[in-house]
């Protein structure tokens, strides 16, 4: 890219000073001078017009693909956070923005090249007659408002054209992802409704633009017409008058021209608007300060889990979640249990790193997690997700290293010893049931071999039977590691050494699940949660478990 950047800078002013000596080489031909100098300059300048038509497009897609890895970059970089944009908005700010954002410099050098070329023809008029140079300024003052005004109307509209565009494809991307729950409701035309209710907005802001256009170009017009018509009139009047040579005139012709092309560059002008919308755009998120890096290796430890003093807020200051301590003991499994926003899946974000808290500390084997360098946080703590996203161009590398142990472990070998290609096969042409999903996710994790493992929902999908299969398996893969499971089942409870027993966002009791069960409100904070919860099995006599300091009850 760098390569066709320095030939565009180089090309475009060459050209343009090739297009501003023509007039005054012409002149001077018709006066007597030599023919052939017009023809090397026009020869010089088609040269470097055919640089910089193809340098314009190679600079403008280059910078589109740096902005747009820089763009995706940063948002894997921070990593999911619940305030953040949608994807539908993200997909459109690196498709469309970028875009924008990249025609910048072709833009910018069109435009400035325009305007130098215009001050060298007023140059040239003031050479031939100062009453030239007074001519054409008449139009100058008038020309550059025009050009102020179109670049504050353009800019305004077409941010706000973007805007709409990015809450078009949040609406969409919504509602394709809950297609099928649309229609099971029959809600196929209130959904239509909802997706196209920005529109009308979009027509407006499209409408904006094209007005500004529209009013541009008839005034660039109007005001080229009337400062040619003055220059040529007193270009003719010191003719008449012995003033001027007549390849004067015709130099006088061309340099009026010239000197009016910046008022002419209405796309280029687009451009420049197009590209500013687009990088303030983009720099609402690029600009975002990077997630803290940590340099600290991981020292040797059971993998004991320890959230101290932990709070999540949401953007208004509402608490979410804590405060809040809990420790998981290395090689011990705790399960959270608690009702539907309860802070379960908040809880196990923050125990592996995917969500900060607003205060508090999350340490592994007693070094905070956010000190961590990247790759000793994935050795640290590892997830396997209800809906694991494979991430690669093959089942392969999808499974990031997973082999024969893990993929049995995982009750995933059976299916993918039935691919046609085997590992090789091209995620693109897989069609995946949900459990066979959650199996994949398994298998990586395992090959992953964390000292603490999370597992959030991640076998929901399964039937009973293969649930037991994959749990069993799963508990003599990670013999010995920390483990922390979303339980939304009694039997995943029950599994459990300790429950960590969430309400509102705080931790209400940390026992065994045969201590809680004695509790009807835990009883009914399963039943909730599950529709197959157990029966209560332990005898009413066994003590309740001591609430956790700070506890409302």
């Amino acid at each position: 890219m760098r390569g066709w950047a320095v030939a565009l800078v180089v090309a475009v002013p060459v050209e343009a000073a090739a297009v501003l000596a023509l007039p005054g080489v012409v002149g001077r031909a018709i006066d007597g001078g030599s023919a052939w100098v017009p023809g090397v300059v026009l020869g010089v300048g088609a040269v470097a017009g055919v640089v910089a038509t193809a340098a314009g497009p190679a600079v403008a897609a280059g910078a589109t693909v740096e902005l747009r890895k820089r763009l995706l970059h940063r948002v894997l970089a921070r990593g999911p956070v619940p305030d953040g944009h949608p994807a539908g908005d993200l997909t459109a700010r690196l498709v469309g923005a970028a875009a924008d954002a990249g025609g910048a410099l072709p833009s910018r050098v069109t435009a400035v090249t325009a305007l130098l070329t215009s001050l060298g023809a007023i140059l040239g008029l003031g050479l031939l007659s100062p009453w030239l140079a007074a001519a054409f300024f008449a139009g100058v003052v008038p020309g550059v408002v025009v050009i102020r005004l179109f670049l504050r109307d353009a800019t305004e509209a077409f941010t706000r054209y973007q805007q709409v565009q990015s809450e078009l494809a949040a609406r969409m991307t919504g509602a394709l992802a809950g297609l099928r729950s649309i229609h099971a409701a029959g809600a196929r035309r209130t959904e239509t409704e909802r997706v196209l209710g920005p529109l009308p907005r979009l027509a407006d802001a499209g409408h904006a633009l094209w007005e500004a256009q529209r009013r541009t170009v008839w005034q660039a017009t109007l005001l080229v017409a009337l400062v040619e018509l003055s220059v040529l009139g007193a270009a003719g009047l010191l003719l008449s008058r012995g003033g001027l040579a007549p390849g004067d005139l015709a130099a006088a012709a061309g340099w009026a021209a010239l000197g009016l092309g910046l008022f002419e560059q209405v796309e280029a002008l687009a451009g420049i608007a197009h590209a500013k919308s687009g990088r303030d755009r983009l720099s609402e998120l690029l600009d975002l300060p990077a997630p803290p890096s940590g340099t600290r290796e991981l020292p040797p430890g059971p993998g004991e889990l320890t959230l101290i003093g932990v709070t999540v807020n949401d953007a208004d200051g509402f608490p979410l979640l804590g405060p809040l301590d809990l420790t998981v003991p290395g090689g011990r499994t705790v399960a959270l249990v608690g009702r539907s926003g309860s802070g379960k899946t908040l809880l196990a974000a923050l125990a592996g790193g995917l969500r900060s808290p607003d205060s508090g500390l999350v340490l592994v084997d007693g070094v905070p997690l956010a000190e961590l360098t990247t790759e000793q946080r994935r050795l640290a703590v590892g997830y396997a997700f209800e809906r694991p996203v494979l991430v690669g161009a093959t089942v392969g590398e999808a499974l990031e290293g997973a082999g024969a142990r893990e993929t049995g472990a995982a009750r995933a070998d059976g299916f993918l010893a039935r691919l046609p290609q085997g590992a090789a096969t091209p995620l693109a042409e897989l069609r995946l049931s949900g459990g066979e999903l959650q199996r994949l996710g398994l298998a990586r994790l395992l090959a992953q071999r964390p000292r603490a493992v999370i597992l959030d929902d991640a076998t929901s999908s399964l039937d009973l039977a293969t649930e037991h299969q994959v749990t069993t398996a799963l508990a003599e893969a990670t013999r010995g590691h920390t483990r922390l499971v979303v339980a939304h089942r009694p039997q995943a409870a029950a599994r459990a050494d300790l429950v960590a027993w969430l309400d509102n966002g705080r931790l209400r009791a940390l026992a065994p699940h045969s201590t809680l069960i004695t509790d009807p409100d835990y009883r009914s904070t399963l039943a909730g949660s599950s529709t197959t919860a157990t029966p209560a099995t332990t005898p009413a006599t066994t003590p309740a478990p001591a609430p956790i300091p700070g506890d409302p009850r």
